[in-house]
């Protein structure tokens, strides 16, 4: 650059003056565009059915709100999000430290492995073996109603997507029509041996059949007067209830007045009440015997128990729900029983609970709850676990302390932080302009 062929000055600007503007081609366009409304190839406006509403949200005038990160502001808002933040999440521990939780896992794949050792529940790979065990848990304090029992499984992906969509919806409200479409949405469990499955699917077999019952006379309320009963009514969303399970099409049902072979039609015609066809019952009829009054008011325990006819469409070619869980789904309720509606709602977790039943009165600290599991549902093939798990809940649900933890710890960071910020603007503060020399784009 030092050298005598480097140009002058004078050669710059001498260049710079034989820079032209391009001449821009004439355009029917405004600035924003469109065509100005003056223009002759502008339709009138009644006939253009296209032009948007002149309103400020259609025509993109809404005036918005930039705010400037000012440090006074930043450091204020700072502050209060740390002073609400922190004794909000104090609440919300107390809230949870309030309810009382009782668990006890039962069975699990450690113990089938022998990692901790055995349990009368643990049942390993044997399916429907019937375990009979009992659970005792004592209540460290007062426990209001009502007091939920939920059982608790631990790796299994009831989300996954082709367990969620191995159902079909139309069969559980009802509809009895087989066809390619149907099969499709409960693949691969449609049928065993030939039989068909209703419900087919895999969410709807892999129903969790353990039987818990609180022990009867186990404990007593906080009066002493009455003993504790589970109730495992009113455990489903009653709309699940009412609008997505229903029998199917064609089922109907009884009183019998004895329970007898008199209850069966021996005709066996479409209006009738078919026998049995198995050969070594031949002659008696569907009966389904109500040894809890589960559908009639009567309670007295001198009361026999009542006797119900029932007729399911298609019986010996079909398999339904209250025979392959036969220990859990009675033949009067089949779908619509409440267990399988809970189950049916998958969990979007692998560690999952799901609501089993209730207590309604309150339990005095010291009692000791006995439940009686029968144990059906495997666990150790996919390395799970199962847990019962006796709580109080609050508005926010059942114990959950890292609800509060997070919020104190964000509180206490946006303090922290606050007290940084304000430390650096104190000690050196950033020169920001003036806000007045900041104009609306209109005042331009």
């Amino acid at each position: 650059w030092k050298s005598k062929n480097r140009p002058s000055k004078h050669f710059w600007k001498k260049k710079a003056l034989t820079i032209r503007r391009i001449p821009q081609p004439k355009s029917n366009y405004n600035m924003a565009g469109s065509l100005p409304d003056e223009d002759e190839s502008v339709l009138d406006i009644s006939q253009q059915t296209k032009r948007p509403l002149d309103i400020a949200l259609r025509q993109q005038r809404i005036e918005s709100w930039n705010p400037i990160l000012d440090p006074v502001w930043v450091i204020g808002a700072l502050f209060v999000l740390g002073i609400v933040f922190v004794p909000v999440g104090f609440h919300f521990k107390a809230l949870s430290d309030d309810v009382v939780e009782l668990k006890e896992t039962y069975d699990s794949y450690e113990f089938y492995n022998g990692d901790s050792g055995a349990k009368p529940c643990t049942i390993g790979n044997v399916t429907n073996k019937g375990q009979d065990c009992t659970i005792e848990m004592t209540v460290p304090q007062d426990m209001e109603p009502p007091i939920l029992i939920h059982y608790e499984i631990d790796n299994f992906y009831q989300n996954h997507k082709y367990y969620v969509n191995s159902r079909n919806d139309n069969q559980l409200l009802g509809s009895f029509e087989r066809t390619k479409l149907t099969d499709e949405d409960c693949n691969p469990l449609n049928e065993i041996n030939g039989v068909w499955l209703n419900p087919c699917g895999l969410i709807a077999n892999t129903l969790f059949n353990d039987i818990i019952s609180l022990e009867e006379g186990s404990a007593v309320s906080s009066d002493g007067n009455e003993s504790l009963v589970m109730l495992e009514t009113g455990i489903a969303w009653q709309s699940d209830l009412e609008f997505r399970f229903n029998q199917p099409d064609g089922f109907k049902y009884e009183e019998c007045a004895a329970c007898d072979a008199s209850c069966c039609n021996v005709d066996d015609d479409d209006d009738g009440w078919p026998c049995n066809p198995e050969e070594d019952k031949e002659g008696e009829p569907y009966l389904f015997i109500d040894n809890d009054f589960k559908y009639t008011d009567r309670t007295d325990a001198s009361d026999e128990p009542t006797c119900y006819r029932y007729h399911y469409p298609k019986q010996k070619e079909t398999q339904y729900l209250y025979e392959t869980y036969d220990m859990v789904i009675d033949p009067i309720e089949g779908v619509t029983n409440e267990h399988f509606a809970v189950w049916m709602r998958p969990a979007a977790l692998p560690k999952f609970r799901k609501l089993y039943g209730w207590i309604e009165q309150p339990i005095a600290a010291g009692t000791v709850l006995k439940f009686n599991v029968k144990a059906n549902w495997v666990v150790a093939s996919f390395e799970g676990s199962k847990t019962l798990i006796v709580s109080t809940n609050n508005a926010f649900g059942g114990k959950n302390d890292w609800f509060g933890l997070y919020f104190i710890a964000f509180g206490i960071f946006c303090l922290i932080v606050g007290c940084l910020f304000m430390g650096k603007h104190i000690l050196k503060p950033r020169r920001i302009g003036d806000k007045k020399y900041l104009l609306h784009k209109k005042e331009l």
